[in-house]
């Protein structure tokens, strides 16, 4: 924020002109002092300084209210003009009468109250003084014209100082009010633009952590491809060899290692053609498929991650869950970094529940864990791009997986975490009716599980 625009936001009228009539009073007084004791011919020089004394201490009152923010008898302005019309009556007075330099005073009274107060108490100040000096003519005998000239031109010049600070003041009031008005636009529209380039950057980086993952899962399957090809190629050559020394006249044992042989390479060849598929290009177009079936295959490529070991998977699966008009490789990579995530934040021996349920005309999952849970300062910026509780994670896949199935109609929600575990829900819209509720349990081991009914092409292995 620039030093003007810090200005204009403490910029307040009253202490503004508070500093100017306390300026103005201590002028008068100084001026005061310098007529009566080094320019006037020194006629009644002792009452004078005792009136200026007066008025010396009413401005030394009013410079320590000002100090506090306050005007000295700000309640009573009509009090304090009259004691003005006064005070100045008297310097008049025991100086020269009507020609006498203290009546300019008048108009710095004049001004002072334009200053401060409503124009109604300056009107009503106007008169005063009118009256003020009036009586002095009555008090002093006019004796010359220029007398009789100062009695007729003082009341008409004081009205026209009246008119002239009274305008002044009300356009500088206006001027004020209108300026804080416009400040108060300006930082509403600043703070505007502030939310629109907040807002724009978060999308920004929300892009880029897209493209950031898109990159990341295009070079996994890259490298998933070759490693398919390269590898794919001498197990074919391998099981071609088996199968002929298969088929000739052998003993029992040597045929049954050859077949034990035979059934492993088909295992890799499997476990092959889930990575081709897990790395060939995304379709995005949307069809029906089976909400099981798409968790099944991603367990399917969990099970062969490093922090599996050891480690139980149960599912439960409610029944009756017709298909679904959804992105099945976008939900498939969901549910795999649901699983993933899961496991690492599992120790060895613990349990990942994999669960499903109705909620109306939604499909609940819920994704649980028995590990030590997300701290208290991450959970609400779980989902937000480079969040992450893992020292070698990019604090993408929670971010990407949100957009994922919101893209596809869902939502997905951080729905319990503590010490003893942590659980993701994923809802998804169902357009018919879920049939009776009931449940069917799957657990697996480090050992082969056996399929369930629901994963029909993709089984846990």
């Amino acid at each position: 924020m620039s030093a003007a625009k810090r200005q204009i936001d403490d910029f307040d009228w009253g202490l503004a002109t508070q500093a100017i009539t306390v300026r103005i009073r201590w002028f008068g007084i100084c001026i005061g002092y310098v007529l009566v004791n080094l320019v006037g011919e020194g006629h009644n020089r002792g009452f004078l300084n005792a009136i200026l004394l007066l008025g010396a201490v009413y401005a030394l009152l009013d410079t320590i209210w000002s100090l506090r923010g306050r005007a000295f008898l700000s309640e009573w302005p009509i009090f304090i003009s009259f004691m003005e019309a006064l005070f100045i009556g008297l310097l008049c007075h025991f100086d020269e009468g009507l020609l006498s330099g203290f009546r300019f005073y008048y108009f710095l009274s004049l001004l002072v109250c334009a200053i401060r107060y409503a124009p109604v108490v300056t009107w009503l100040t106007f008169g005063f003084h009118s009256i003020s000096y009036v009586t002095l003519a009555l008090t002093r005998p006019v004796r010359s014209h220029d007398d009789i000239a100062a009695l007729i031109l003082m009341p008409i010049f004081m009205g026209w100082v009246t008119w002239a600070c009274v305008s002044l003041s009300e356009l500088l009031k206006w001027a004020s009010v209108r300026l804080r008005d416009l400040n108060g636009k300006l930082q509403q529209n600043q703070a505007l633009l502030e939310h629109r380039i907040s807002e724009r950057t978060r999308q920004l980086q929300e892009s880029q952590a897209m493209l950031v993952q898109q990159e990341k899962q295009a070079a996994f399957g890259l490298l998933a491809a070759g490693i398919a090809h390269e590898v794919g190629n001498p197990l074919a050559a391998i099981s071609s060899l088996v199968q002929l020394m298969n088929r000739r006249n052998i003993e029992g044992e040597t045929r049954e290692k050859l077949s034990l042989m035979d059934d492993q390479l088909r295992r890799i060849q499997r476990t092959l053609r889930e990575l081709v598929d897990f790395s060939r290009p995304a379709v995005h177009a949307q069809t029906r498929c089976d909400p099981h079936a798409i968790i099944d295959a991603a367990l399917s490529i969990a099970k062969y991650y490093k922090r599996k070991k050891g480690k139980q998977i149960i599912t439960r699966y409610v029944d009756g869950v017709p298909p679904m008009m959804i992105v099945r490789d976008q939900l498939v990579q969901v549910f795999l970094n649901l699983i993933l995530n899961a496991m690492d934040a599992t120790e060895e021996g613990g349990t990942i529940e994999i669960q499903t349920s109705r909620e109306e005309h939604w499909l609940r999952i819920d994704v649980r864990d028995d590990g030590q849970g997300i701290p208290e300062e991450l959970r609400r910026r779980i989902f937000q791009p480079y969040v992450t509780t893992k020292e070698t994670g990019t604090g993408l896949g929670l971010f990407v997986s949100r957009n994922i199935v919101e893209q596809n109609g869902g939502r997905i929600e951080l729905t319990h975490t503590s010490p003893k575990g942590t659980t993701f829900t994923v809802y998804l819209e169902c357009e018919e009716a879920l049939s009776e509720t009931g449940e069917s349990t799957l657990t697996t081991t480090d050992s082969d599980p056996q399929p369930h009914p629901s994963a029909i092409e993709n089984k846990l292995q």
